[in-house]
């Protein structure tokens, strides 16, 4: 059976990168490579990951980096991975115990296969919320590639799938943004990419709520923009304008929501007025009309309350 690269961007990740690689050692017969792109650590994650690998046997290679930046520490490994497949894992996740096999079979299975999507489990603030089973992909790449900028099939969490070299060729991940880099990614690679699904969950991913919605707080106005032109650069690989806007509005409506739960209802508004512009689903329809209400509500009752308490 062919081999993989696997790639671990980490950032002082001493405390959790033990787990993730021990989760991938029953694996260890059809990995190639471990890539650690140990970037700007302040501790011993280098360190941990050597004696973790030395004790499980597994290929480690440890890249030291200064991107400061995951996206930038995944395209280093991307430059070095030597095996046919990439399989990308963060250094707080766990992998689940056959899940590569399950995907690198079915790549094999289906000779045509740039990628391999499974489904994976959600696990917020240490609760087990969900498992997302892969849904609504087509055999061809451009269609998917809008159904997934549109939010109509199951996003893709780096982990999850499985994708060759070959198709990932000079494809690359958006560096400097605060959020959405790896849906480019993936887009990129839909677009051109012949894709088939597992729904065997292949690994846990691990969520802080409170970190990420603190990504949509620091200068909202200036990371949105920096992240909407990295996503208009998607034209080029033939993504209709519908597309880009959808996005756009998915995107802008959650921050918009993160807004109003921290109570800075002009922010909110500011982009809610984004996502209402864009072309949307009857779902999200209903959902700009209830956050306008709510914001239209809560205003109205913090200002008399402002006002007593001036007085």
């Amino acid at each position: 059976m062919e081999a993989v690269s696997i790639i671990i961007p980490a950032h002082d990740a001493a405390r959790t990168i033990a787990r993730t690689l021990a989760s991938l050692a029953l694996e260890k017969e059809i990995i190639g490579e471990v890539l650690l792109v140990d970037d700007s650590s302040s501790d011993a994650t280098a360190a941990v990951a050597s004696e973790t690998a030395l004790r499980f046997a597994l290929p480690l290679r440890v890249i030291k980096s200064s991107c400061r930046d995951a996206g930038g520490s995944r395209n280093l490994a991307l430059e070095q991975a030597c095996f046919p497949w990439i399989y990308l894992i963060d250094a707080d996740d766990l992998h689940l115990e056959g899940g590569l096999r399950a995907l690198l079979a079915k790549a094999v299975a289906e000779p045509g296969a740039d990628m391999v999507v499974g489904a994976y489990r959600r696990r917020v603030d240490g609760e087990e919320r969900s498992t997302k089973l892969p849904g609504g992909y087509t055999a061809s790449g451009p269609a998917n590639a809008c159904a997934y900028l549109e939010g109509r099939i199951r996003s893709i969490a780096v982990g999850s799938a499985l994708v060759s070299r070959r198709a990932v060729g000079e494809t690359r991940f958006a560096t400097g943004l605060a959020y959405d880099e790896d849906t480019l990614f993936w887009v990129r690679l839909m677009a051109k990419a012949s894709l088939e699904i597992v729904t065997q969950p292949v690994f846990v991913y691990f969520v802080s709520a409170e970190r990420s919605d603190d990504r949509f707080t620091v200068r909202p106005a200036g990371r949105f923009l920096e992240w909407r032109l990295a996503l208009r650069r998607l034209r080029s690989c033939g993504i209709p304008e519908r597309s880009l806007k959808t996005r756009e509005g998915l995107v802008a409506l959650k921050i918009a929501r993160v807004h109003y739960a921290r109570g800075d209802f002009d922010m909110a508004a500011r982009f809610l007025g984004v996502a209402e512009a864009a072309p949307r689903a009857g779902a999200d329809v209903w959902r700009c009309m209830r956050y306008r209400l709510k914001i239209a509500l809560r205003r109205r009752f913090s200002a008399p309350a402002a006002q007593l308490q001036r007085a």
